[in-house]
Order: C-alpha cells, then structure tokens, then sequence
C-alpha cells in the first residue's frame, strides 16, 4: 500500500492495484500500466482452467519478471477439490515456495489446511469463494491462517467498514468485471447443462447465452425479460465497476483492489489497469482537507468515460449501496457493442524514436488513424503515414499477427514497448 501523501492520520494508505495475469503477455501489460500485484493460476488447481495460464517454469518467469518491477505475484489455487485433486498438490506447493510467490489464493479449507502444513512460510490470500460475509466468518478464516480476505462481491460497503474496524487482516475487495449470476461465484449451472464444472475451473459461461422462456401449463404467467429475436439474457449480470467508488473505498481501508479477467484480452485488462492506476494516482495528489468527506470526491469525468471504452456488459454498483436489481442485467444481449477496437501492441522502437516495431491485431492500412493509449491518459492520435513489412518491404496493409514498422505522422520520443495502440471502429 501506498500512503497518501499530505492525508493525516485518520485516512487510510492507497490500496494496492491487483491485477489479472491470464498469460505471461497480460502479465507483462498490467505492470506496463501501473498494476501493484498481479494473480495467475498454474496448470492446475485454479478456477480458469480454459485461460492460457503458467506451467512451473513460466510461474517462475513471472515472478521473476514482476518481482523485477517491483510487482507482487499470487498464485490461485482456488478450486474446490475432491480427493483425487490432492494428486500432486504436494509438489506443486512446494515449488510455488520456493519459486518465490508472494502468496497463494485458497477457496477450499481442505486446501488450506494442507498448504498449512506443507508449506508454513507461504502466505495465504482467502478467495471471494469462500464467502466471507460478515465479521465472525471473518475471525473464523483469520484463525485458520489467512493472511488476506477477498471478501464476498455480496457486502454493501458499511459491511466492508464494519468488518475492517473489526478485524486486522488485510482486505481485498472486488472492483471491476464481469460478474457472476451465482452467490459468490459458486454456480453448479455450467455442470448441469454441460458437464464443465465451474468450481473446478471449468465454467462453460452458460449465464451468457441466449435463453427463451416457454411455459405451456401456466397460461397469463410471464417472466419480466426484455427479448430480442433470438431469445433473452435472463442470466446475463453487467459488468462490475466501482471507479467512482474509489474514495470510499480508500477511507474505508480496504488493502486490495482487484480487477477480475483472467480470460479476458490484454486490451482490455490494459486497459482497464491504466484507468484504476490513473484513478488512485489522482486520488494521492488530493490535499488532506478533501478527505474530511471522502464521499463527496469525484473521479474525473474523462476517466469514467475511458473506462467505458473498455467494454463488455455496461456497468453495475452490484452491492456496494443496495442489491442489485433488473437495472444492473443486461437482458438484451450478450455484451455491449464497443466504439473502440485493438490495432496493435509495441515491440520495439527505433533508436531515433521515428519508427514503431507493432505487433498487429487487427487489419491496418496507410492512413489508419489510430490512438496511443498513454499510462496516463493523455491518449494521442496520429496517422500510420508508412508501414514495412519484417522483409524492409513498404506495404499498404498489415493483417492480424503481423510484426510491422510504422512510420507515424507525428513521432513521440514518449512512446514505449507493451503499450497500446487502439481506434474507433469503422461504420459499417
């Protein structure tokens, strides 16, 4: 945590920004826009087991890349496990110690316990699954030998304020991306339609697909859904998002931040993490006096509107005031239509800063224009005035996956490697 400089005493230190780190390539994006921490999952035991995720020597790449940037690294080892998931935890364990992780994510007590026992000196992080909804559950886990809670996305924030006066473990709460329609995330529906249990990292997403409601028997009884042509959403939560929350949030004391989106694309993790990091970064540049009454902060209106450029659902408060209603789903479709899109990642930059070594994303022609999307967000957008290919070949048009050099309409001596390049989508 990161204190405030010029707060007094009674305000708490800026919590950290944890991190989505679905590949090593996401990793690499959300320390390149300010991410404090970052949590991954190993080949097993984690509940995104469809994410690219890390084998052992990758886990030790990744930490030894993040601990290079000073940037924290948590290993999920989340699953709820049956007698046969034991096989190997043992091993992996002990690996995970002595790679050097910072701490281990544990849903299941069974799990908890054993890394206990085997591995003392690794630090234990309870995950949002284990429902931690109030003071005593929270006293409970403490006991057991949690380090860290990542409290239930069920409290509304005087919750959070009563827990954390209560209790001197650290706080993680849940502020940004997709929610699930299930109590803490712990949802059999992905085993009943298709055999991919989501508590053993196998979601298939089923709250995401289209659904008709039929009912023969009960004539004049209706479902309130909203429908398109092919059916409704009636499963389908908004997005989370508590930017604007985030002053309450500091003077509550919470020590975590984390953003959900293992499986989600670097542009969207990286983009998400610049506008958090932008947003607490704001927040300690405030003179002490605005902390009097933290919830009459207002983030700035162009970081609530960068934020939007980010996708997918629309955005939702989901508890932090009242629960939730039919305003925080999306029943009208799978996710909402974006007026941004990826064109490219920096590789490399030339010595004199006038050509950009981009890996492509989408398809790019000479004339594009496209948008640099700065850590702080003074975005920038020029022109691809020249494109050569890896051969030293001028072309008119790159395609996705392509390594290309850009000559740009206005070279910038601040433009850096893992940044981003996006657009606005062209009309139809």
């Amino acid at each position: 945590m990161t204190e405030i400089q010029g707060v007094n005493s009674s305000v708490s230190p800026l919590p950290e920004l944890l991190a989505p780190a679905g590949s090593f390539e996401k990793l690499v994006t959300t320390v390149h826009y300010g991410a404090d921490a970052v949590y991954l999952s190993g080949k097993r035991f984690g509940l995104r087991a469809r994410a690219v995720n890390f084998d052992d020597g990758q886990i030790s790449q990744a930490v030894a890349y993040a601990h290079a940037h000073d940037v924290k690294v948590y290993v999920t080892v989340n699953i709820f496990a049956h007698n046969a998931d034991f096989s190997g935890l043992d091993r992996y364990l002990k690996t995970l110690a002595e790679t050097g992780v910072d701490a281990i994510i544990v849903a299941d007590p069974g799990i908890l316990q054993y890394a206990r026992e085997r591995v003392p000196e690794l630090p234990i992080h309870l995950s949002t699954q284990a429902n931690v909804t109030n003071l005593h559950a929270a006293e409970f886990w403490i006991r057991q030998g949690a380090l860290r809670l990542n409290l239930a996305r069920e409290l509304s924030f005087n919750e959070i304020r009563t827990v954390r006066r209560q209790v001197a473990a650290e706080l993680e709460v849940f502020v940004h991306g997709a929610l699930c329609i299930s109590y803490s995330g712990r949802c059999m529906l992905s085993t009943y339609m298709t055999g991919r249990d989501a508590n053993r990292g196998n979601c298939a997403h089923p709250c995401r697909y289209r659904y008709a409601l039929v009912e023969e028997k009960r004539p004049g009884e209706y479902f309130p859904v909203s429908e398109d042509d092919y059916g409704t959403y009636i499963f389908n939560a908004k997005d989370l998002c508590l930017l604007q929350k985030l002053p309450e949030l500091v003077s509550i004391g919470v020590d975590s931040l984390k953003i959900e989106g293992r499986m989600k694309s670097i542009f969207y993790v990286g983009g998400v993490v610049r506008v958090y990091r932008a947003a607490l970064d704001y927040l300690r540049g405030l003179p002490p006096e605005a902390w009097l009454e933290p919830e009459q902060i207002k983030i700035p209106e162009h970081m609530l509107t960068e934020i939007e450029k980010t996708g997918t659902r629309g955005i939702s408060l989901n508890f932090s005031a009242h629960a939730p209603s039919a305003e925080d789903m999306l029943y009208e479709t799978s996710r909402v239509d974006q007026e941004y899109e990826p064109v490219g990642v920096v590789r490399g930059i030339d010595v004199d800063g006038k050509s950009l070594k981009v890996e492509l994303r989408t398809v790019c022609r000479v004339g594009d224009p496209v948008e640099y999307m700065d850590t702080a967000l003074q975005d920038r957008v020029h022109v691809v005035e020249t494109m050569i290919s890896t051969d030293g070949v001028a072309i008119e048009r790159g395609n996705p996956g392509d390594r290309v050099s850009w000559i740009l309409d206005q070279p910038n001596e601040s433009f850096a490697v893992n940044a981003m390049f996006r657009r606005k989508k062209r009309s139809a």
